[in-house]
């Protein structure tokens, strides 16, 4: 409880931290209760093609006459599962790869490190357009695609971490007591290096995002699902004449990603040891 209280105060103190805090606490309020509140259907056509914000459509109507609230309203859930999702899959992979490379070492660290490397030389918004391609663009698909090439920067930051660990004494006193590599892994050392790991998963909610809106300005996603990207990629058709179509959605993934990458530096600020005492 004491270790609680005072991460909350560190935290708090960072002024930037708690405002991306509280709009970001905002959005997913929006992305929750939004669509109940204004029970639009986002794929149903109610008005005239490009129609201006009024009062009968606040924030006006796409190239087919749907509501541009509902499709943000709804498309803030399906953002949100993506970026979610794929930083929970790219952590859990990264952790698994980074923390079986620091703790063994030798032949094993270099096998899985020259995995890393060679998903390191691709471009990641590349081999995310690739395996999208080749699979059909589900909403399942765009996830794991992004998870798969946001995992390898986890997996260097783990190993990191578990090579300044592994040799501590306390490892070696839990080798003395005799007990497992998988138990002095999850049990001893995991703990130890969870708060980097906390801060680049948040940071990679808002990384998984873009990605997820460049797919889908591509085309490459569900179109079964409305998503902030799928609502920019149906305004380019009509920038010049009808720009509010693609600014507002935009503007959202904006403020959204800036939001989570101040409570990132917020939660650095926090759980970073060397930064307590500024």
């Amino acid at each position: 409880m004491d270790a609680f209280l005072d991460f909350t105060r560190r935290f708090s103190r960072n002024w930037a931290a708690v405002a991306g805090c509280v709009v970001l606490t905002f959005i997913v309020l929006a992305a929750v209760f939004g669509p109940m509140i204004y029970a639009v259907d986002p794929f149903e056509m109610l008005g005239r093609p490009t129609q201006p914000p009024s009062a009968e459509f606040p924030l006006g109507t796409d190239v087919s006459g749907r509501d541009i609230l509902a499709g943000l309203l709804y498309g803030a859930r399906v953002s949100l599962f993506v970026g979610i999702v794929a930083s929970l899959g790219a952590t859990f992979i990264g952790v698994v790869v980074g923390a079986v490379s620091g703790y063994f070492g030798g032949i094993v660290d270099d096998v899985l490190m020259r995995i890393v490397d060679f998903f390191l030389t691709i471009p990641s918004f590349v081999l995310a357009v690739v395996i999208v391609a080749i699979f059909s663009p589900t909403l399942l698909v765009v996830t794991a695609s992004i998870a798969i090439v946001s995992w390898p920067s986890v997996a260097r930051l783990v190993r990191g971490e578990f090579v300044a660990q592994r040799d501590r004494e306390y490892v070696h006193a839990c080798r003395g007591l005799g007990m497992s590599a998988p138990e002095i892994i999850i049990r001893q050392i995991l703990p130890n290096a969870l708060a980097p790991i906390v801060v680049v998963s948040s940071l990679m909610v808002a990384t998984a995002i873009l990605t997820e809106a460049g797919l889908s300005f591509l085309g490459l996603s569900d179109p079964d699902v409305i998503s902030w990207g799928y609502m920019i990629g149906v305004g380019r058709t009509v920038l010049r004449v009808a720009w509010w179509m693609a600014a507002i959605p935009g503007l959202t993934i904006m403020i959204t990603v800036l939001a989570i990458n101040l409570v990132g530096e917020g939660l650095n600020d926090a759980l970073n040891p060397r930064l307590r005492q500024r």
